[in-house]
């Protein structure tokens, strides 16, 4: 769902950047205590949390990659809001989100840059902020448990698409660069990507309950989840006292294995199976080309880039062009997003120990 630049116009593009630098400003700050609480970032710092957080950008940059077939003619791929949210919080997920944006715009063309605002806006902001608050509804009255958080996960994620499709049809609305009946283009999105939401909410799901099964610490909104020990007495059912506080085991691992592991898929997906994704427009490619949205829409700026499309420019073989192309991008990112998450934690860090106006007197 990547816009372009000439659909909508300067103005509400203008507008939504404004939108977008302040939802990332809020949650610069946001993600300092995401990245600083937790069991994984206590007495550890930033060298666990940052490479987490950094990971969750270039994975969601591989599977964004991956392009699925969903109808005739039409794919979708991986958003990623909810994924992020649901792995490393709401504030950092949006974060993660803006970082994979800025790359793909930037390095390879994909997504306008005078539309950055617009499509943080929509895949980030909106995915994020629909897809969290739907989860912790639901966790609030399922059972708690693993199985309550994957299939939060799922039904969270999928939601989350068709509402990004309605937030970018709301935008077309106030300032498309073309005169289409916006009815027809609100029907054309949102039921294009319910179907997308379906795989979308399979690989949130997925990954969600892969990690949850080897790390459950590391996954934030699965804390605090273990439901509390009962005991029967006199044939009733009444709490354990409760135990004394111990760290969990889990907490006290490194997660170097996790971590080399997840850099080891991006890897994999991004330089091997991204060759065998949909060749087809993905939802909003399609729309736009079907109702004569996508009338304006002006070469993106990085054009000339040498990774512009996914691919090496001077190498003629597409299936080692795109592979390194994927692997150069989830190194860009895991090294970019991982950047930006240290400075946030170690900023926390310093205002944490800094003393206050009152000791210094």
């Amino acid at each position: 769902m990547h816009v372009p630049d000439g659909m909508i116009n300067l103005p509400v593009s203008a507008a939504a950047g404004v939108v977008a630098a302040g939802a990332v400003a809020v949650s610069l700050r946001g993600a300092r205590r995401e990245l600083g609480d937790g069991p994984l970032a206590e007495g550890h710092g930033a060298e666990r949390t940052a490479p987490l957080a950094g990971l969750v950008a270039a994975f969601i940059f591989a599977v964004q990659m991956l392009n699925f077939p969903v109808a005739a003619g039409t794919s979708g791929h991986l958003l990623g809001g909810a994924l992020a949210a649901i792995l490393v919080g709401p504030f950092t997920g949006v974060l993660c989100i803006a970082v994979v944006l800025l790359m793909q715009g930037i390095l390879f063309a994909d997504g306008g840059l005078t539309a950055l605002g617009v499509n943080i806006t929509v895949m980030g902001v909106v995915t994020v902020l629909v897809s969290y608050g739907i989860f912790r509804a639901l966790l609030r009255v399922l059972p708690r448990g693993r199985h309550s958080v994957t299939g939060s996960a799922f039904v969270a994620a999928l939601v989350s698409v068709p509402a990004a499709a309605a937030a970018f049809t709301l935008l077309y609305a106030i300032g498309g660069t073309t005169d289409i009946p916006i009815g027809k283009v609100l029907t054309a999105m949102v039921g294009v990507h319910v179907l997308i939401g379906i795989g979308e909410a399979a690989i949130t799901a997925l990954t969600v309950g892969a990690v949850i099964a080897v790390r459950p610490d590391l996954v934030h909104g699965a804390r605090g989840l273990a439901a509390p020990l009962k005991l029967r007495v006199d044939g009733e059912l009444i709490d354990a006292p409760a135990a004394p506080a111990t760290p969990a085991p889990a907490a006290s691992r490194s997660p170097r294995g996790l971590l080399a592991a997840g850099l080891g898929t991006a890897l994999l997906l991004a330089g091997v199976v991204s060759f065998y994704a949909s060749a087809n427009p993905d939802g909003l490619e399609k729309v736009a080309a079907d109702k004569g949205i996508d009338e304006k829409v002006e070469e993106h700026a990085a054009a000339d880039s040498p990774l512009a499309d996914y691919g090496i420019a001077d190498i003629s073989n597409s299936r080692l062009s795109g592979g390194l192309a994927g692997v150069i991008g989830v190194g860009a990112t895991v090294v970019v997003g991982s950047g930006i998450f240290y400075v946030v934690h170690r900023r926390r860090t310093e205002s944490a120990s800094a003393p206050s106006s009152a000791e210094r007197a």
